[in-house]
């Protein structure tokens, strides 16, 4: 049996993560630069939000644990009204529009591992969060949904050459019935 955790899950905040630590019976582990949760093969880090916290934690995960696969886990918002809350897809392709290519102007895109029969999605991610309606608008020409962590979580974890697959749960939509119902 590995002394190191086969599996990594990496999520943004302490909220998207409660459900997890308590269903799980994790352990949160001494402090670290992240907060850091453990429990047989498993262990749970919380990034924090944003690109740069992302890839720190994912670093983090690779050079002290060693995982055989990372999962980005977490909240995303719909760009368009045909997900409905609450609904789970998993992210089979991760575009930057804030970050151009130098060559051709063109969103960087990522492809992470993808498990069969999962409903799939397209995921946005950038540093700044979607709000308005004109925003999502914009974000749905690249996405379904869009995060300020994905794309950060597949590059690093790609970097040290640990598969990784994203599941996100749609929280907010353009719908403004629904904002406050999640």
């Amino acid at each position: 049996m590995p002394e190191y955790p086969l599996a990594v899950v990496i999520m943004a905040t302490l909220l998207e993560a409660e459900p997890f630590i308590e269903a799980l019976s994790l352990e949160k582990q001494p402090d670290g630069p992240c907060p850091v949760y453990r429990g047989n093969n498993l262990v749970l880090i919380i990034s924090g939000m944003g690109k740069t916290n992302a890839a720190m934690a994912t670093t983090y995960a690779c050079l002290t644990f060693r995982p055989d696969w990372i999962c980005n886990l977490g909240a995303a918002g719909a760009t368009s009204e045909s997900a409905q809350l609450g609904s789970i897809y998993q992210i089979d392709k991760i575009i930057e529009p804030d970050r151009p290519s130098l060559k051709n102007g063109a969103p960087h895109v990522h492809h992470p591992h993808a498990l069969p029969t999962f409903q799939t999605a397209a995921l946005a991610t950038q540093d700044r969060s979607v709000k308005t309606l004109d925003e999502r608008r914009e974000a749905a020409i690249h996405a379904d949904l869009c995060d300020m962590e994905g794309a950060a979580v597949i590059q690093t974890a790609e970097k040290f050459d640990v598969p990784c697959l994203l599941f996100k749960f749609v929280s907010d939509t353009p719908n403004p019935d629904e904002q406050d119902n999640i």
